[in-house]
């Protein structure tokens, strides 16, 4: 009998213990507290959403956040990440095909509501209300959960070269380019090289001409080889969020006359979706604002450059950060 009463004894007080544990949060790693405390009140046990994505790392790891944090709150969810192309994955937004994905307001801007990218509001914030609003009205397009992520068009080099040759921003390189051409070569993909918000773009706006010769059309994966060998081209085009730059130790000019739009990234949901789940705001706007465009380098590098599954990726980012109980 003195046995059974102490086993009692201790399971009530290991309940006790736990119970504790419970009350208190737990959550662990860096922003902790932010993330748990942010989203872990946000329940969705009576939500059934199907979560899409682009074809690229950087979206296979977002649509991993989103599916894990859904998941998380209690929801049913179906996975239809990576979906090939820009339009494809937004007529499967519109189309009721799935319900929500990551994208992107310059997108938005140029080529959902059809603006020239020379007219884009340089400020995130502005760019992003002007894309929402104008979004939501035309199209019933709900976008929600800004991120300071900036996945925009940007010039890059070695960092070695770029100290050498005292070039930090794109002022810079345009006077490289008119005094020193064979030193300014540039690497870039078609699509770039024709588009307004592109190289045309560019040498107007910086004011320089960079002679034909030095300026080669390739693949965008052969950057990351031929710019650090510097046998091909010294500079090439990047995105800004990609792994491969910081797996390169390659260094992005700062666009100091801000002429690329504003690639910042946010969710985005059909109007009735978001009505009928208001919650997801709360639930995604922590995990957005935590994210930034260097973390997202080191985590397209994990897939990219480690050949680490994006999935995983995604789990151990969220745990880290306390979006995960």
């Amino acid at each position: 009998m003195r046995i059974v009463k102490r086993r009692i004894a201790l399971l009530a007080a290991l309940l006790a213990t736990t119970l504790s544990v419970s009350a208190c949060g737990g959550g662990g790693g860096e922003g902790g507290g932010d993330g748990a405390g942010a989203t872990g009140n946000v329940e969705l046990q009576d939500a059934t959403l199907t979560v899409g994505s682009k074809e690229f790392t950087e979206q296979l790891i977002l649509g991993q956040m989103a599916i894990q944090v859904l998941e998380n709150a209690g929801a049913q969810v179906k996975d239809e990440t990576g979906i090939v192309g820009t339009d494809t994955v937004r007529t499967a937004l519109t189309s009721g095909q799935i319900d929500l994905y990551w994208d992107y307001t310059g997108t938005g801007w140029t080529s959902f509501l059809d603006h020239k990218a020379t007219g884009a509001p340089s400020d995130p914030q502005e760019l992003f209300q002007k894309v929402a609003q104008e979004d939501l009205a035309k199209n019933k397009i709900k976008w929600f959960a800004l991120s300071p992520v900036n996945n925009s068009y940007a010039i890059a080099t070695t960092a070695d070269r770029a100290k050498q040759l005292g070039i930090a921003t794109l002022s810079d390189y345009a006077e490289l380019a008119k005094t020193k051409p064979q030193d300014a070569s540039l690497c870039a993909a078609t699509e770039f090289l024709t588009r307004s918000d592109g190289w045309p773009g560019v040498e107007k706006a910086y004011g320089f001409t960079l002679p034909k010769q030095y300026v080669s059309e390739v693949d965008l994966g052969i950057i990351f080889t031929q710019v650090p060998s510097g046998d091909r081209c010294k500079f090439g085009e990047v995105f800004s969020t990609d792994g491969r730059i910081a797996a390169n130790d390659m260094l992005v000019l700062e666009d100091d006359k801000d002429f690329f739009v504003k690639y910042n990234l946010a969710m985005t949901t059909r109007e009735e979706v978001f009505d009928k789940y208001p919650q997801l705001e709360k639930l995604f706007t922590p995990l957005a604002e935590k994210l930034t465009t260097e973390t997202m380098q080191k985590l397209n590098a994990q897939v990219d450059a480690e050949g680490l599954p994006a999935k995983q990726v995604a789990q151990k980012w969220l745990e880290d950060n306390g979006f995960l109980d």
